[in-house]
């Protein structure tokens, strides 16, 4: 559930957790946050605010020290627990029932789904129809990891994203001044009223592809490709091989790249067998210059060349792929290529300004897409330097 300011995703959470315990009496909850000092006055307060809505506060027993609410009927409880302390977390044994439900506010302050998936697996024992809340105002970038996983996660089918905004909540419900102040941004940051009040993720204006299209490619979109590029990456330990597949259409300068391998630790044998799964006929591919791994590339049966690569061609690449009109990727056939495209940013130094270049790292599915596109950047530099040659050309001649 992620939403802007007084979309009240919270609030909606703390109800449905308080009215599920009341309802089922097997049921308790796990409330979390990334530092625990911040729960006191955030997240506890709110479920107080649901316990007194609800008028049901005779019915439940408050405590700060350990922070929970036990409904007093049944002993089943609400804990609020801080991930900054992971082993307390670990321990969560009731007298009766089961953690049924978790919810997990400013869900953005974790460190990653790594963490989150450690928790998960310790608290989601003992019970069935387990539900887990996510509440969160998007960050502005896109490359933070919560607006990656919402994006590019092919998610199981019992799993909703939702958003909300103010706009769908009853004025009355938050007050004159808070409409007013909304409405004020509006007129003065469009940008920060976007972000801050409708939970939009704008970005910083260091996104280096403002060009991308996320979307599901169709297999008939598929089957009428008639430009398919193959590109390669190689990697073993600790970076990984990133083969893409590509269609490129020259005349509306559209790229869509709708295939992917992309793995650590795949040796040369099994990195040629996956790729001859989506190049049955053996297709050229186009890699980074390594002369040794082409070979053995080839000698294991595949159709390698390696990019024409000189002083200044990877800004080159970066920057005909950002001049592009559009690259579509299909996020669910290439999670990897939606993530790194989408989350390719500048860097800043330390005064906030933005460095010269393109940064290295998180970049191999785009250092495949160029290899890929190799011979058609390669063209366009070539035709760009005939046609400055031809106007100094005609300079010379005085026209």
């Amino acid at each position: 559930m992620k939403g802007g300011r007084g979309s009240t995703k919270s609030s909606f959470v703390s109800l449905e957790i308080v009215l599920g315990l009341m309802a089922d009496p097997d049921a308790n909850a796990v409330v979390l946050r990334k530092v625990f000092g911040t729960m006191r006055e955030s997240v506890y307060d709110q479920y107080l605010w649901a316990i007194d809505a609800l008028e049901v506060s005779h019915l439940w027993a408050t405590s700060t020290s350990p922070l929970q609410l036990t409904y007093i009927p049944t002993g089943q409880q609400i804990r609020f627990k801080g991930a900054d302390k992971p082993k307390k977390i670990k321990s969560q044994k009731f007298r009766h029932g089961f953690t049924k439900y978790k919810h997990y506010e400013e869900a953005d302050e974790f460190v990653g789904t790594s963490e989150i998936r450690s928790i998960n697996q310790s608290l989601n024992r003992g019970g069935s129809g387990i539900i887990t809340f996510y509440t969160y105002n998007p960050p502005a970038s896109q490359n933070n990891w919560v607006n990656q996983a919402v994006t590019h996660e092919k998610f199981r089918k019992d799993t909703l994203v939702h958003s909300s905004d103010y706009l769908s909540v009853n004025p009355k419900w938050l007050g004159k001044e808070f409409i007013a102040d909304a409405e004020q941004l509006k007129k003065d940051n469009p940008k920060a009223y976007d972000h801050e009040y409708l939970g939009e993720v704008t970005g910083t204006g260091a996104e280096v592809f403002t060009n991308l299209d996320l979307r599901e490619i169709s297999d008939d979109e598929i089957a009428n490709f008639d430009h398919i590029k193959q590109g390669l990456d190689y990697g073993f330990a600790h970076d990984p091989i990133a083969y893409m597949l590509e269609n490129y259409d020259p005349t509306r300068r559209v790229l869509y790249i709708y295939n992917e391998i992309y793995q650590v630790g795949m040796t040369n044998r099994e990195a040629v067998a996956a790729i001859q799964k989506l190049n049955p006929m053996n297709d050229q591919i186009i890699s980074d210059r390594e002369p040794r791994t082409i070979a053995e590339f080839n000698d294991l049966g595949l159709n390698i060349v390696g990019a024409i690569k000189g002083p200044g061609s990877r800004d080159h690449n970066y920057k005909w792929l950002q001049d592009l009109r559009q690259i579509v990727i299909d996020p669910i056939r290439c999670p990897n290529a939606a993530r790194e495209f989408s989350g390719y940013e500048l860097a800043r130094d330390g005064n906030g300004n933005f460095k010269a270049g393109y940064p290295d790292g998180n970049d191999h599915t785009i250092d495949s897409t160029a290899y890929a596109l190799n011979n058609d950047i390669d063209r366009i530099k070539t035709n760009t330097v005939s046609h400055a040659q031809q106007a100094a050309a005609l300079r010379n001649l005085g026209i």
